[in-house]
């Protein structure tokens, strides 16, 4: 087995768009089906080969051949986007008479653009989402009485009637405006001790290893401020107020608004999980969102010698 390095962000849309030039075995084909000019597909191709780390396509005189990894990425697809097919139609009533429903409960602790890019696959397939935030404790025992089909948590829950699927993992960085940022990037990290910094909750697993991770490193960061909404502490960072940590997924998808990465911070993952009370993922739209979350958010590609 082959594995590639493990990913921090892919656009789900760039996956079906070499998804359909692996079936066409042209990017001209492709591009008259997808509606798009030649340019704009073989730019999408070139991105996707670039956030994998390895080439999908190569010449073979005046055709296009899949290479060994793209091979595996096309068969990849091909369960992702057959599994989204019948998604969508079951949520166009075709296979029940009623639309398909997914009611989701997001842990506080997640991001809430990892929390859309996880869902992502389901509003594309059309799927009618019901989404509720809140404490792990509160959506685990709405879980456990079937008001929610699935969670999606920042840590495996460790409860015996549910049971917890790792969707992947991703770096975590310190970001902030271009003048804080540079100002910290020699001797990063130690150069965080006494920097404004603006932290999660207290009552969030993230929050308790980046503590751990502080102390580790004799770090006593300036705390200017504690937020339970990510996205109130992404604002707040943006204006210039203090640093602030978050996983890759966020900056490689979509960086934050004029903030730059002061530095990694190498010993700690972002680790997210969808839980349910099956031992298999059973409800459909849950499928395909794990299994898109797996193939192009967060884990490697694995491709078969």
């Amino acid at each position: 087995m082959k594995s590639l390095p493990p990913l921090t962000s892919l656009n789900f849309h760039h996956l079906r768009y070499f998804w359909v030039v692996a079936r066409e075995g042209s990017v001209s084909r492709a591009a008259r089906m997808l509606h798009l000019t030649q340019p704009t597909v073989s730019e999408q191709l070139r991105e996707l080969a670039e956030a994998l780390g390895e080439p999908l396509l190569r010449r073979d005189g005046r055709n296009l051949v899949l290479t060994e990894v793209g091979e595996a990425v096309a068969r990849l697809a091909d369960e992702i986007f057959a599994l989204g097919d019948r998604v969508l139609d079951t949520a166009r009533g075709k296979a029940t008479g009623s639309p398909l429903r997914l009611a989701v409960g997001v842990s506080d602790g997640v991001p809430k653009y990892v929390a859309h890019r996880i869902l992502e696959p389901a509003f594309d397939a059309r799927v009618q989402v019901t989404c509720r935030e809140g404490s792990p404790a509160r959506l685990l025992a709405d879980l456990t009485t079937h008001a929610l089909d699935v969670v999606i948590a920042d840590a495996p829950s460790h409860d015996a009637g549910t049971h917890d699927h790792l969707l992947g993992e991703c770096g975590l960085s310190v970001w902030g405006t271009k003048r804080l940022a540079n100002e910290l990037r020699v001797g990063f990290p130690r150069s965080l001790d006494g920097a404004p910094f603006l932290l999660p909750s207290a009552n969030t697993g993230f929050r308790r290893e980046l503590d751990a991770w502080f102390v580790a490193h004799k770090i006593s960061p300036h705390v200017v401020g504690e937020f339970e909404d990510d996205a109130l502490l992404a604002m707040v960072a943006e204006a210039g107020v203090g640093l602030y940590a978050a996983p890759d997924a966020i900056a490689q998808g979509r960086r934050p608004r004029g903030l730059v990465r002061a530095g990694p911070i190498k010993a700690l993952r972002a680790r997210y999980y969808a839980i349910t009370v099956e031992r298999k993922l059973v409800h459909p739209a849950v499928s395909l969102v794990a299994g898109a979350a797996r193939a192009t958010l967060f884990a490697p590609v694995r491709a078969a010698r």
